[in-house]
């Protein structure tokens, strides 16, 4: 069991995929012996163990799912391939619910091949939100829609800024549709802090992680994130503004870095959790 987390890590979850070389037995091991309460999942590690293998196993280690990743990828045009999505996302749905988490983080899509209309791609994107929101309240599952940096709006996700991702999730009710807030993600746009209050307002905001931006790339835009501290971004900033809009749930570390995978695990983990309150809290 994990033991009761000191007031400083209270909020910290340990994303899967920051500490990608650990297994999930490790995973759920090495945070209960670093007292970190809780774990962001991702879908094909846990489809590998078992779902409720999984769900048991966290279960047992005394930690919470504060979010499963990924669903989306909802802007297809051929309809074999809009209704395979819509299959998929339903499946994340039952997996998010197997596992306890109450959110399910969606990447959008990008463009198909040959396609230039960004509007018409979120205009896809709102359509199947429409059809998988009733399947995910069923459930008990909320669907968080994550914006990404433009620089993957072409092939990733057409959804660029927090004001795209509210324009989308503020059509379904709030206990059933909200946002993603991720600091490497958003860290750019001059209007996050409004953005972040406008969600506050609404009750939208339904996951906040957290990553550092450096200079160069280590390994492009996808594998490029940063350990906290090592970048560019106020992280402090953003957790003031999002407890500003009154969230106060989980801070998730997302960190994807193929140095950071090279690492000791559990040294990893020690570190993390004190750039965590050196930059964060």
């Amino acid at each position: 069991m994990v033991p009761e987390a000191p007031p400083s890590l209270t909020r910290l979850s340990l994303n899967q995929q920051t500490i990608k070389q650990w297994s999930l037995p490790e995973l759920a091991d090495g945070c209960a012996t670093a007292g970190v309460p809780g774990v962001g999942l991702w879908r094909a590690p846990v489809q590998e163990y078992g779902p409720e293998r999984a769900a048991r196993l966290v279960r047992d280690a005394g930690l919470s799912v504060t979010s499963l990743c990924r669903g989306g990828f909802l802007t297809a045009t051929d309809p074999a391939a809009r209704a395979a999505a819509l299959d998929d996302n339903r499946a994340a749905v039952d997996e998010a619910a197997t596992l306890g988490t109450d959110t399910l983080v969606l990447v959008s899509g990008g463009l198909p091949d040959g396609d230039r209309d960004l509007a018409g791609a979120r205009e896809r994107i709102a359509d199947a939100l429409g059809e998988l929101a009733p399947y995910a309240a069923e459930r008990g599952v909320r669907l968080a829609v994550e914006p990404l940096h433009p620089m993957y709006a072409a092939d990733r996700c057409v959804v660029s800024t927090l004001a795209q991702a509210l324009d989308l999730a503020e059509r379904f009710p709030a206990d059933r549709m909200g946002v993603v807030v991720d600091t490497y993600h958003l860290w750019w746009d001059d209007s996050v802090a409004e953005q972040i209050a406008r969600a506050g307002r609404g009750g939208r905001i339904a996951a906040f992680q957290v990553a550092d931006w450096v200079t160069p790339l280590p390994e492009g835009v996808l594998l490029g994130r940063g350990q906290l501290g090592d970048g560019c971004v106020d992280l402090r900033w953003f957790r003031e503004r999002i407890d500003e809009a009154g969230y106060g749930g989980p801070i998730e570390v997302e960190i994807f870095n193929p140095g950071l995978w090279a690492r000791d695990g559990a040294e990893l983990l020690a570190e993390i959790a004190e750039r965590f309150r050196e930059h964060v809290l």
